[in-house]
Formats: structure tokens, sequence, C-alpha cells
């Protein structure tokens, strides 16, 4: 019996064990441990949340990105587009600017041209007028070059007066024949 007795003490001492482990010791784990399973299961939320975030931050950016880059085509495109409207302008600007000093050449030229025309013109008559005053007192100088020249005159005012006079009956003939 001593060892039934052994047996039975020992098992109310391991009863004993056993219920001071669950009154005493596993409440306190157990809260410790709910504690912890807390703990954890509020991190996996945040770490979800967290992580929907950030795909829907990723998908902001993705789109900020693509919008960012259309953007800057446009604003490529448009920046070309006025480029090559500044050209154009600006060839167009020229080309009347060429065309205007061309036309005011021109009429410069023409200017130019007239007035010496006129210049030319006033010497040349000039120059003939000196000419001819040199080479009429030359040749009026001598005497018998002057009555041949006063003869030559009076000679060809007879050869007018003839022609006129043939012509003028030819004249009274188709005058009557009218």
């Amino acid at each position: 019996m001593d060892e039934v007795l052994a047996y039975v003490a020992e098992l109310v001492a391991f009863a004993i064990i056993v219920f001071f482990v669950v009154r005493y010791i596993v409440p306190p784990a157990r809260k410790a441990m709910q504690a912890q399973q807390e703990k954890i299961r509020l991190q996996i939320e945040r770490a979800s949340e967290t992580e929907k975030r950030l795909a829907v931050a990723e998908a902001k950016l993705a789109e900020a990105q693509v919008e960012a880059r259309q953007e800057a085509a446009k604003i490529r495109d448009n920046a070309r587009a006025d480029a090559q409207r500044i050209v154009e302008e600006m060839r167009a600007q020229a080309d009347r600017e060429v065309e205007r000093i061309r036309l005011r050449g021109e009429e410069e030229l023409a200017n130019r041209r007239q007035h010496l025309m006129r210049e030319l013109h006033a010497y040349l008559g000039q120059r003939a007028v000196d000419v001819a005053d040199r080479l009429v007192g030359d040749h009026l100088v001598d005497a018998s070059a002057r009555s041949a020249t006063v003869d030559r005159f009076l000679d060809e005012l007879d050869a007018m007066s003839a022609r006129d006079a043939a012509a003028q009956p030819s004249l009274v003939a188709s005058k009557r024949e009218s």
C-alpha cells in the first residue's frame, strides 16, 4: 500500500500543480498569447491596408506618369508647331522685306536713270550747241564760205518751192475727183 499511497500522493500533487497552473499560470499566459495574436492580427491588417494603399499609390503614380508623358508630348508638339509657325512668319516677313527693298531699289534705279538721262541730254545738248556754234562760227568767218552757204540755202528753198508747185496741181486734181 505504500505504493498506492505514494501513487495517490503523486496523483494529488500532480492535480494540485495542474490546478495552480490552470488557475494562475494559464490565464495570464492565455491573455499574453491573445494579446500577441491581436498584435499580429492588427499588424497583418495594417500590412494589407498598406499594400492596398501602395497599390493605389502605384496606380496613381503610373497614371500620373502617363499623363505627364502625354502632357510633355503635347507641349513638344505645340512647341514644334509654334516654332514652325514662327519660322514661316519670319520667312514671310523676310520675303516681304526683300520685295520692299527690291521695289525701292528699282524705283531708286529708275529715278537715278532718269536723272542721268536728263543730265546726259542736257550735257549732249550743250555740247551740240557748242560744236554747232564753233562750226558755224568757223564757217562764217570766211567770206567765200559764207556766200556759198547763203547760195546753197537759197538753192534748197528754190528746190522746195518747185516741189510744192508740182505737188499742188495733183492736189487740185484729186480734190476735183472727190
